[in-house]
Parts: C-alpha cells; sequence; structure tokens
C-alpha cells in the first residue's frame, strides 16, 4: 500500500477516535440542553428568625435531581433532609411546607418497606464548625413537569430539621423540629 492510500484511512480512524471522545450533551427531561454548572432551580434556607443558614442549587441529571447545598451556622450533629410537599416557608415553624413530598403515597423512610417518600433523603452530618457543603441525589423527584415534579401547582420546599431521621418511623423519621425551610424556585 502506497503512503497516499493510507492517508485516508488514518484521516477516517482519527475522525472516529475524536467523535468517540467527545461526549453528547446531556439534555434534561423537557429535552433543553443543561450544562453542569447551570442550575434548573434554587432555594434559600432559613431559620425562624429569618437568617440564611444555605443555600442550595438543584440540578436535573439522568439519575433523579443533584442538590448542592452550601450551610453555615448550623448546629453540628446529624440533620435530616427532605423536599417538603409546599412551596411555603411561613416562620416560626414551617408548618406552612406541609409534610414530605410524597406524590405516590408511599411509607416514610429509606429503610421502611414500602417506602421511601419521594422526598426523603439521607441525613446529612455537620461537623464542629457549622459548615458543610454537600450533594445529595434523590432519584424519586424530577424537576421538569409530571407527578413527581417539585413544580407541581402549589410548588415544594427543602427543609433542614433539628434531628437524625430515623428512616422508618413514619411518617416523618422522628426527625424533630423544622430548623430552616427554603422554597424552591426556578
Amino acid at each position: 500500500m502506497t503512503r497516499l492510500a493510507l492517508i485516508p484511512a488514518m484521516v477516517s480512524l482519527a475522525a472516529t477516535c475524536i467523535s468517540a471522545q467527545a461526549p453528547a450533551p446531556q439534555a434534561s427531561p423537557a429535552g433543553t440542553p443543561q450544562t453542569a454548572t447551570q442550575p434548573a432551580a434554587k432555594a434559600t434556607l432559613k431559620d425562624a428568625q429569618g437568617r440564611t443558614l444555605g443555600d442550595a442549587t438543584l440540578r436535573e441529571s439522568p439519575a433523579g435531581v443533584l442538590v448542592k447545598l452550601d450551610l453555615q451556622n448550623v448546629p453540628p450533629g446529624p440533620h435530616a433532609f427532605h423536599v417538603h410537599t409546599v412551596g411555603k416557608c411561613d416562620a416560626p415553624d414551617f408548618m406552612t411546607a406541609g409534610g414530605h413530598f410524597n406524590p405516590a403515597t408511599t411509607k416514610h423512610g429509606l429503610l421502611a418497606t414500602g417506602g421511601p417518600h419521594a422526598g426523603d433523603m439521607p441525613n446529612l452530618f455537620v461537623p464542629a464548625d457549622g459548615k458543610l457543603s454537600i450533594e445529595v441525589l434523590d432519584p424519586n423527584v424530577t424537576l421538569a413537569a409530571g407527578a413527581r415534579s417539585v413544580f407541581d401547582a402549589d410548588g415544594s420546599a427543602l427543609m433542614l430539621h433539628a434531628a437524625a431521621d430515623d428512616y422508618t418511623s413514619d411518617p416523618a423519621g422522628n426527625a424533630g423540629a423544622r430548623l430552616a425551610c427554603g422554597v424552591i424556585t426556578r
């Protein structure tokens, strides 16, 4: 084979390698491309006195909604973290946020038979300095339209509780008082 005959084969091979290495853009369930740095939703968690305890950005992923949470001035220790069913955070007790987001009417708890609620997420463990930056995946909710959407008719909220979720007790896991609440918005 001559050198000139090898050039088209080498160009074809190079093009194949380049296209195999370049990942295709991911699309959200609504069909619009979404970058890893583009938040699709957000929430600011405030305590009963109106002080900001944290900010969250929420992004749709093929596996569910990825919540990036940055907390400060939170009491150290374990805290339950949930999506609540109503996008309303009236102090002092945040009861206007309703219960856990549960469109499928399942049992509460990540360890419960017949569970979890769509809004149940793992406990957060805040270190002694009161600061925590973490990403949590909720595979049971979506930012897109549909039954599992946090953007249903009355919206949804993120809730940080005073104690840990026991992952089994219905309806709320004995997670204690509602420490901070943030309405999920676009």
